[in-house]
């Protein structure tokens, strides 16, 4: 999630390690035939920067660029061609000389262009003897055969971002991640994941986000026991989420967001208690917020059930989680008052991490999470610094009541939006305490009074929306207020910079006029926003893949979720609601 490239820190460490001392043993050379063979490839293929310039007649390969070579045999073991920024990419054809690198275990030829490229048969019959096979970002085209006879132990494979059709492969028992996201992969899951080879499967990194597969999730997670990381999003899969998942209890990320599926949140997730990341959003789940959430999935940094079905109240069980950074469950139809409790939330009550990445370990190295965060009101992907990131959406759901002093306690939210509820009452007088906000959205609900004085003291403000409310006074001095933009503060009484005097005395919305309205008010919006993107993802829509694509090294779980095509069904759900 490509996008959902997972950065496997360990092996970008040993090769920079291996290209900077393995690579240059003088003690070796390399064998003829495989100097030889690596010139024949290098003659099909096209290099307008010249990078493969030392790669000459009478040199020994194992000093060439891109190639390492064993310290004992000088038997070339690896072949890095990988493109990176500011160098031009790689094309022409594959060529089977290949074929005569009989102990090579590791290629990159990742983010070049193969363009209009199928890749032969040849090519896929010599992966088998890879541990490490990554040709992400080409263009490569065609159908994926089935990866049954990968002989190391342990296999990474990274295939996104390509043109691949077709069904999904069965995959070895030594492949331990696969990454096949960003293709035009179709069908159901059932035959990769419930065939009756994938026994004692190694597998920890799945990730098909992005794709055209369809049908039911499986029930056949039990025999994939091994695995951390599960990436469904973005593809046209419908029915439950299995129960059989529940098995799976090493998960710490799992990802089925903007697909069809229906029902609760299966009861047998609560035995998954590595999970860091849950992310649901945008499908048609129905039913209450498990409050077994708050309570048997301790470790969770991310909960995402925005734009669902699910009604009830909002479980107090969730102030449990301590770890909790990022809160979505905006566009449902939840029937509560927030919670005081809110303040345990200890995660969003400092702005101090350790680290600025949320990050698994594997056996193959450790892979970035990332994930789609609605900031300021753009759809913002986050992934190398996610674990800077604190927001709390609650919008547009039947939440009542006022707001609870105890949220000025979370210092560390940089976005906190309650908009589109039924709240009254006032903005907590402490609100200033809050002083990482950087988007604060209020709008349409039945909010009185003044604003505090002590709203000035946010200093990092730059988005805020208090309009259609009941508020009153004189908008409160401060830098960050007034180079705000008018509409803020519309539909309310108040008055004073940045609105104009003839804006000061503007008809605002009772109780029963916002509730009336608020629907209507709510589609006019998105349609607004449908017009802009569908704008916007045609002209840059394919720029913008390729940019994401870029971000990372095998499976990087990107919330990035969404292309022109996937914001569109977002924001077709969100106007059917």
């Amino acid at each position: 999630m490509s996008l959902v490239t997972v950065t496997f820190l360990m092996l970008v460490f040993l090769e920079y390690f291996k290209l900077s001392f393995c690579g240059r043993n003088h003690n070796v050379t390399c064998i003829q035939s495989e100097r030889q063979a690596l010139l024949r490839f290098k003659q099909h293929l096209k290099d307008p920067s010249n990078r493969l310039s030392s790669w000459t007649k009478n040199g020994d390969c194992c000093r060439w660029d891109g190639i390492i070579c064993s310290n004992v045999s000088g038997l070339v073991t690896e072949l890095h061609l990988g493109s990176s920024r500011g160098t031009r990419k790689l094309g022409g054809k594959l060529n089977p000389a290949l074929l005569d690198l009989n102990h090579l275990t590791y290629l990159d030829l990742s983010d070049n262009d193969f363009r209009q490229t199928e890749i032969p048969t040849w090519f896929w019959n010599m992966s088998s003897n890879l541990s490490y096979f990554n040709i992400s970002r080409n263009q490569f085209q065609g159908n994926i055969p089935d990866l049954l006879t990968m002989t190391q132990p342990s296999v990474l494979i990274d295939l996104s971002c390509n043109n691949f059709t077709g069904s999904l492969p069965l995959l070895s028992s030594n492949v331990t991640a696969i990454d096949f996201s960003f293709n035009s992969l179709s069908g159901s899951m059932s035959h990769f994941l419930c065939h009756e080879l994938n026994e004692s499967m190694k597998l920890e990194i799945l990730n098909l986000g992005h794709n055209l597969l369809s049908g039911k999730i499986p029930e056949c997670w039990k025999k994939w026991s091994r695995l951390v990381g599960i990436k469904l999003c973005d593809n046209n899969f419908s029915g439950k989420i299995p129960g059989s998942m529940g098995a799976l209890t090493l998960l710490q990320s799992l990802h089925v967001r903007n697909n069809f599926v229906v029902g609760e949140i299966p009861s047998s997730l609560r035995h998954c208690g590595e999970l860091v990341t849950v992310d649901f959003g945008s499908n048609q789940l129905s039913g209450d917020i498990p409050g077994w959430m708050g309570e048997r999935l301790p470790k969770l940094i991310i909960l995402s059930l925005h734009s669902n079905k699910f009604t009830g109240t909002l479980p107090k069980e969730l102030c449990a989680l301590s770890y909790l950074q990022i809160l979505d469950l905006s566009h449902n139809n939840l029937v509560s008052e927030i919670p005081s409790c809110i303040n345990n939330l200890n995660a969003m009550n400092s702005g101090n991490n350790s680290d600025d990445k949320i990050f698994y370990r594997t056996s193959k190295g450790s892979f970035f999470e990332d994930i789609l965060v609605v900031m300021k009101g753009r759809i913002v992907n986050y992934d190398t610094t996610l674990k800077l990131v604190k927001t709390m959406d609650l919008s547009d759901n039947n939440l009542s009541g006022e707001i609870p002093e105890e949220v000025t306690s979370l210092a560390g939210l940089q976005s906190l939006n309650f908009s589109h509820n039924h709240l009254v009452g006032r903005i907590p007088y402490n609100i200033g305490a809050m002083t990482s906000l950087e988007c604060f959205d209020l709008s349409t609900n039945n909010l009185s009074g003044e604003i505090p004085l002590t709203i000035s003291d946010l200093s990092f403000l730059s988005h805020l929306n208090l309009s259609y409310n009941k508020f009153t006074g004189k908008i409160p001095t401060g830098t960050q207020l007034q180079s705000l933009n008018a509409d803020s503060f519309h539909g309310t009484k108040l008055f004073g910079p940045p609105l104009s005097e003839s804006s000061t005395d503007v008809r605002f919305g009772t109780g029963s006029d916002v509730l009336k309205n608020r629907e209507d008010q709510h589609q006019v919006d998105w349609f607004f926003l449908t017009v802009e993107l569908g704008f916007l993802s045609g002209f840059f829509g394919t720029v913008f893949l390729l940019m994401l694509c870029k971000l990372g090294r095998l499976v990087h779980f990107q919330y990035v979720d969404e292309t022109g095509h996937s914001l569109g069904r977002i924001i077709r759900k969100y106007i059917v609601k």
